[in-house]
């Protein structure tokens, strides 16, 4: 899952994860702020750390979707080449690119963090669609757009398109 800042994607992770687990399905959920407190503490918010941030955790998801757990990524990831060569990691047969859209003034609106208010302040620099840029994805596989969708509607949207893509069990 990939988005700005804000726009859903822990949230929808946690509740996919929820229903997939209800249904037999092993699955973890890999969130880019929790693996950052762990294998990529190292790391900055640079370009270059944020690809190889991107670079790990796609390795992570890789260990265990050969390991039959699903894993779902919930990753700013900002930039379409880190995207890419996820799904090389991953696998084409694998990996799903969902993207969590909402625009910037709703993800400022929802700022859970306050991280927009910070970068806005000039606080902290290279936040993600202020001062660094977001490549929106061209053609990802799945868009769930989270300013129209509540929750529950999301992940409901995002079984069904799983579900027509193959992914998941019909049921």
């Amino acid at each position: 899952m990939t988005g700005l800042p804000g726009s859903g994607k822990s949230t929808l992770a946690g509740s996919l994860k929820e229903r997939l687990a209800g249904m037999g399905v092993r699955v973890e959920v890999l969130d880019g702020d929790e693996i950052r407190k762990g294998i990529s503490k190292d790391l900055g918010l640079s370009k270059e750390d944020r690809e190889e941030h991107a670079r790990r955790v796609a390795f992570v998801a890789k260990l265990l979707a050969r390991n039959d757990v699903v894993p779902i990524v919930a990753l700013i990831s900002p930039y379409k080449a880190s995207r890419d060569e996820a799904r090389k990691t991953v696998g084409t047969d694998r990996f799903v690119e969902v993207y969590v859209k909402a625009s910037l003034e709703t993800c400022e609106k929802r700022d859970p963090k306050g991280l927009y208010v910070k970068a806005r302040r000039g606080e902290i620099g290279n936040m993600t669609g202020i001062q660094d840029p977001y490549e929106e994805p061209e053609s990802p596989d799945i868009t769930v757009e989270t300013e129209r969708m509540g929750i529950g509607e999301s992940t409901e949207f995002l079984l069904s398109e799983l579900r027509r893509m193959g992914k998941l069990a019909p049921g």
